[in-house]
């Protein structure tokens, strides 16, 4: 955390001062906020400045407008419009962003196709991988809490192909000599996770909007269109890894390959899971990288707790990932999904997840 340390003392030291001596007002508590965010991110570092030579007009500057998605996650707005409306009627937030005055400001239809410039071009994803790297790559990680969280979308839902019809057949016993037709067994995804590389494991789950079910703490079983945020995240509450998946999928499917991914990225010692992860090979998959997986059990009829006490004193930890992803949910856009596909649905989610990486930087130190 020494870098952020001193991140934020450069900040507060002279860049708040800076900023106020050219903008001629004094910057609200929000607003400095936003500036520390947008300085340790630094997303305009990951957007190329120069565009490729094409016919036609040149493109509008795109780190601007990525700085300007930054600060609509970091305000928890819903929609863009809603965002260039603020831009608008406030000169100090978009001095912020990096325009002069309301005549360098684009319109919404330039916003949308930034935006879909960097969902493709995964910029979100690079600049959190950059984070980690720089803020939590060089230190121990105790405890890495994983867990999903349901995503609405405003988008119809994929329908699914329909299961093939099995060949009927008399009932009873085949007759002597009969041969009985059997259905091959579809294969298995874990065995194969194990032997795949993340990124091609990844390639393989399902992505499409669809329904999702999910039973609460309550007890009743909860539906909802949309997606699945799966999140890696540290003892601190910095998210590690963040998948995103179709909202049917199960959460044990997505387990083996964000265990590689954070592997990469992080050390740690321990693997906190509940009860979905329970599975045989995601507890080898965690042994194999030196990880003590420590998995919730389902409840079974008389079946009593298994931990001894300092066990169950580390899977209290698994509530930093709970935290994150209510702070993602209620904060930082995870609630506002107003776009549609897969590859836009994460990009929003991204840049709620970078915020929310900066933010718990800042909390540790401030």
């Amino acid at each position: 955390m020494l870098k952020v340390a001193q991140i934020w003392g450069r900040i507060q030291g002279k860049l708040f001062g800076r900023l106020e001596q050219c903008l001629a007002s004094t910057l609200t508590a929000k607003q400095r906020r936003l500036v520390a965010i947008l300085e340790i991110v630094r997303i305009e570092e990951h957007v190329p400045s120069q565009f490729a030579k094409r016919i036609g007009r040149p493109p509008r500057d795109r780190r601007a407008l990525a700085r300007a998605f930054v600060a609509k996650a970091f305000y928890n707005l819903p929609q863009t419009n809603l965002l260039i409306e603020m831009l608008r009627t406030e000169a100090t937030l978009l001095a912020i962003c990096g325009w002069r005055d309301c005549s360098e400001l684009p319109d919404e239809s330039t916003f949308s196709r930034a935006f879909a410039e960097f969902a493709t071009s995964q910029l979100c994803d690079r600049v959190h991988a950059a984070l980690v790297k720089e803020h939590v790559s060089e230190h121990l990680v105790g405890h890495i809490s994983r867990d999903a969280t349901a995503i609405e979308a405003r988008e119809k839902p994929v329908k699914k192909a329909p299961k093939p019809v099995k060949p009927k057949r008399r009932p009873g016993r085949p007759k002597k000599g009969e041969v009985v037709a059997k259905s091959p067994e579809p294969p298995q995804r874990l065995p194969r996770q194990l032997q795949q590389n993340p990124q091609e494991a990844l390639a393989e789950l399902p992505t499409a909007c669809d329904v999702g079910a999910k039973r609460n703490s309550k007890g009743h079983t909860t539906f909802w269109i949309g997606y699945k945020m799966h999140l890696d995240v540290s003892d601190a509450g910095l998210p590690i890894t963040a998948v995103t998946t179709s909202a049917s999928l199960h959460d044990s499917q997505v387990a083996i390959p964000m265990e590689k991914l954070t592997a990469q990225r992080v050390t740690s010692l321990y693997a906190l899971m509940d009860a979905a992860y329970e599975a045989r090979l995601i507890e080898q998959c965690c042994q194999s990288h030196g990880h003590v997986p420590i998995i919730d059990r389902k409840r079974r009829s008389g079946e009593k707790s298994h931990w001894d006490p300092a066990t169950a004193q580390r899977f209290k930890e698994r509530t930093a990932v709970e935290r994150a992803n209510s702070r993602l949910k209620d904060h930082f856009g995870g609630r506002h999904l107003r776009v549609r596909g897969h590859a836009k649905a994460h990009s929003h989610l991204m840049f709620g997840i970078v915020v929310l990486f900066a933010d718990q930087l800042l909390q540790l130190v401030t």
